[in-house]
């Protein structure tokens, strides 16, 4: 009887382990997309917030150009061709990873009694019409439609000119 019954166990072994040969392929097909839906969001949101920071660094270098001197005729020439080289400095930052951006500047009096003057530079990424990566679909909505970037800077007007 002994003989017999180590017989029967290999046999009982061979059956369950055909009708579980499929088991792991179709556990593999149920789990996989989640498994991708998942590593997909983790790369998406990483290259935001990559392209988000590089809009705040570009902003941030481009409001400090602002504070190089330019040749000028008087001071509101000044400031504009300061703000024309902020915006050229954040666009070079920037262009690495955020090609499409747009730059505006803008000009006005702060500080104590409005004694000093102000460059804010403001930059902006349409990320719904130029995604990093292709949007899955359903995704869209869980993503940013634009990106912003800001800094300012505050000149002395004694030292603008």
């Amino acid at each position: 009887m002994n003989t017999h019954s180590r017989q029967r166990a290999p046999r009982d072994l061979t059956r369950r382990a055909r009708k579980q040969r499929g088991m792991a392929a179709i556990e593999f097909a149920l789990v996989f997309p989640l498994f991708f839906v998942i590593l997909y969001a983790i790369v998406t949101y990483s290259l935001i917030l990559v392209a988000q920071q590089n809009l705040t660094l570009a902003a941030s270098e481009g409001a400090r150009a602002a504070l190089n001197w330019q040749s000028n005729s008087s001071m509101s020439d000044a400031l504009t061709r300061r703000a024309s080289a902020a915006c050229d400095a954040a666009k070079l930052v920037a262009a690495t990873l955020v090609q499409s951006m747009h730059c505006t500047t803008t000009t006005t009096s702060c500080g104590p009694g409005n004694a000093m003057q102000c460059i804010s530079v403001s930059l902006s990424f349409d990320y719904s019409a130029n995604p990093l990566v292709p949007t899955l679909p359903g995704f869209g909505l869980a993503l940013p439609n634009k990106l912003f970037g800001n800094a300012t800077v505050q000149l002395n007007p004694e030292n603008i000119q």
